[in-house]
């Protein structure tokens, strides 16, 4: 089972991803989160699908 101790992001525990969280929350308002959090989506889409053409190119490449 895993421990309390378990490292999230990038070597970061529970209680830094939380004051994380505070702080963007702080600085940005409620109101303004999902529209982050969509971009921030939209962002990673769009990079799995460019890596996901890159492993087609080699694949392609190797036949």
């Amino acid at each position: 089972m895993l421990g309390l101790k378990t490292m999230l992001f990038f070597g970061l525990g529970g209680s830094e991803v939380l004051i994380i969280a505070l702080v963007v929350l702080l600085l940005f308002g409620g109101a303004k989160i999902p529209e982050l959090m969509r971009g921030m989506g939209k962002g990673v889409k769009s990079f799995k699908d460019g890596m996901k053409g890159v492993e087609d190119e080699i694949t392609t490449d190797e036949k």
